[in-house]
């Protein structure tokens, strides 16, 4: 069993059968069956059930999919530090990242971090829940996340810095603006409006939830798993959108009012990291993270 046997079983892990896995590994399909056959015969157990075209994960497939992103990723690491050794700040950065800090404020760090180390590649995965997040860094599958919740979180086996807090603001629909000049609302402002909401799980369709529990009579017209869409639905007219403020610089580019939401609700965005054998890319990001972090905390203290 080698590094090059695992990354490509994990290719056709990750995409599903061999045959977009022999494309991204630019490799021949006959090839890429041949190498899993004697992985295979080496480990003693078929790591996949062919049923028609499709490879479908066996049990033993499965439970080697963690020890292999293991090792494939030390040993990326270790080459990385001899590169870095080498004075050479190349390879990649696998992250994970929660739809409204993957607008800020992830953003502005990778906007420090591809400053300061040009010749890294950042990869960039999508996840929507916390739990989500958590399972690809426990898996291996990336070193870092980005999370938002509606309280700090602990989760264990992972490294946690806290990062902001993004109060949760009404992005105003253009056609029914109702509310004059005023900069703060009241939740029961909102009585009789329709409203585009995320699916439940987030803290935005939470509060959402909430007002409706109180008696708060808000119309959902519009529930969304894609935020990106969003902003879109706003500028039509379907409704107004309770988001975090990482998207209030996106709302008024596009024209939109955004005012602030009484009481305030917070998300508390976080960076998340395995505990050891951090790739150099991946420690050079979590200083970009924790310089942020600083910086945060000491323009909420003036």
């Amino acid at each position: 069993m080698d590094a090059r046997q695992l990354t490509y079983f994990l290719a056709v892990v990750d995409h599903d059968g061999f045959g977009r896995a022999a494309e991204h590994l630019m490799i021949a399909q006959p090839s890429l069956s041949q190498a899993i056959k004697t992985l295979e015969r080496e480990v003693g157990l078929p790591l996949f059930h062919r049923v028609g075209r499709r490879a479908v994960l066996s049990e033993a497939g499965r439970e080697l999919i963690g020890p292999a992103r293991t090792v494939v990723r030390d040993l990326q690491a270790a080459g990385m530090a001899l590169d870095a050794l080498k004075g050479v700040r190349s390879g990649s950065l696998d992250l994970v990242a929660m739809p409204s800090p993957a607008v800020e404020p992830l953003t502005t760090m990778l906007a420090g971090f591809t400053a300061r180390h040009p010749r890294i590649t950042v990869n960039v995965e999508a996840a929507f829940t916390v739990d989500d997040v958590v399972a690809s860094i426990r898996s291996g599958s990336t070193e870092i996340g980005l999370l938002g919740s509606d309280r700090p979180l602990r989760p264990a086996g992972v490294d946690v810095l806290e990062l902001e807090r993004q109060p949760l603001m009404l992005i105003v629909n253009p056609h029914a603006d109702q509310f004059a000049d005023r900069e703060v609302l009241q939740r029961e402002d909102l009585d009789g409006h329709r409203v585009i909401v995320s699916q439940r799980g987030s803290l935005m369709r939470w509060l959402i939830d909430d007002m409706l529990a109180t008696g708060i009579d808000v119309e959902i017209a519009v529930e969304v798993a894609h935020r990106t869409s969003i902003l879109p639905l706003v500028l039509a007219g379907i409704g107004h959108a309770v988001m975090p403020s990482s998207w209030a610089a996106l709302a008024r580019q596009s024209g939109l009012r955004v005012l602030g939401l009484e009481p305030v609700a917070d998300l508390h965005v976080a960076v998340a990291s395995r505990r050891a054998d951090l790739t150099p890319a991946a420690r050079a990001f979590l200083d970009v993270a924790a310089d942020h972090a600083a910086l945060t905390e000491a323009t909420t203290e003036t």
